[in-house]
């Protein structure tokens, strides 16, 4: 069947028939720009930094009740950690039982802070038999104990080490105190955070820019052995730079570390930050947590951030403990 022709006049009119052009497409809004999470951690780490370093030389009580608010808000969040994996643990009792063995070491000694923690297991214990359910026994007494543990007890070091003139001389009597400066304990902590920071911030920055093979990829697969290496490297640096200021401004304080020490314990407190922080991923990897919390911008929660120090601050304390027996001895 043939088409029908199209007449002239039907095509003029296809041809004068206006064009409809599409409205312009609407331009999408600019998104703000996102802060990286290196800024939110370099703006963070700006602001702890000196704050830190401001309550370390305060001492006192300022002290110690910024410790006991760390230990608290620390131990809470391991505590959500812990009930992610399902566990119950006693929550009310662990936060108080916690917060008390900073206060025990500052106002007694280590073997006061030892029958605490012995207490506290008991207790544990004594508690969970008041419990109607029976079922996660052993996983609520073994998380309970162990937050206490490992941020309570592990943390209150931090009080003996800030006030280590008084703790060698209820060890050694007044005497062998006598050498020791009073405020010498600020200069340790000073020391130990400097290592641990920056080891935390070598070991990011080498992993970055040279990582390569896998410190612990179970545990941490973003963690590498250059980058381990950058933060031995960093903790080191950080000693030295540390003993030096000291050195020059308050020679006294650092007097007790000579810098043979310096080179020796430094490397080996950016050791056991690395150790402290693939025990806390360890723990975060097992409960499929990225981080603990939200309360740092860029770092996550408070325990994300004490992790390191967690073991560091212990060995730098039984460190001088031996040195001061060898010595004293």
């Amino acid at each position: 069947m043939s088409e029908k022709p199209i007449s002239i006049t039907e095509r003029e009119g296809a041809r004068e028939e206006p064009l409809h052009p599409k409205p312009p497409s609407p331009v999408p809004p600019e998104r703000p720009r996102r802060v990286s999470e290196l800024t939110r951690r370099l703006l963070t780490a700006a602001v702890l930094i000196p704050a830190v370093v401001t309550v370390i030389i305060a001492g006192g009580f300022w002290y110690l009740g910024a410790v006991v608010a760390i230990v608290v808000i620390g131990l809470y969040e391991l505590y959500r950690l812990i009930e992610a994996k399902g566990a119950k643990p006693i929550t009310g009792f662990g936060l108080a039982a916690g917060a008390a063995l900073p206060v025990v070491a500052y106002v007694g000694s280590d073997y006061h802070v030892t029958l605490l923690t012995t207490a506290t297991l008991l207790a544990v214990m004594i508690v969970q038999l008041g419990k109607a359910q029976i079922s996660e026994a052993l996983a609520s007494i073994s998380g309970t104990f162990f937050g206490v543990f490992y941020v309570g007890w592990l943390l209150s070091h931090a009080v003996g080490l800030r006030e280590f003139h008084t703790v060698v001389a209820k060890r050694y009597g007044p005497e062998a105190a006598a050498g020791v400066p009073s405020e010498v304990g600020i200069f340790y902590m000073v020391f130990v955070v400097s290592a641990v920071v920056a080891s935390d911030a070598g070991a990011y920055f080498a992993g970055r820019a040279y990582g390569r093979r896998k410190l612990a990829p179970q545990i941490s697969p973003k963690k590498t052995v250059e980058g381990a290496i950058g933060g031995v490297l960093a903790g080191l640096a950080a000693g030295l730079i540390v003993k030096g200021v000291f050195d020059f401004f308050w020679p006294p304080l650092s007097a007790g570390l000579s810098w043979l020490s310096i080179a020796l314990v430094a490397p080996t407190l950016a050791v056991f930050a690395i150790l402290g922080d693939l025990i806390e991923s360890l723990l975060k990897r097992d409960a499929d947590r990225k981080d603990v919390g939200r309360l740092l911008p860029g770092m996550g929660g408070l325990l994300d951030r004490i992790d390191s120090s967690l073991l560091a601050i212990p060995v730098l304390y039984y460190m001088l403990v031996f040195m001061t027996y060898l010595r004293e001895g």
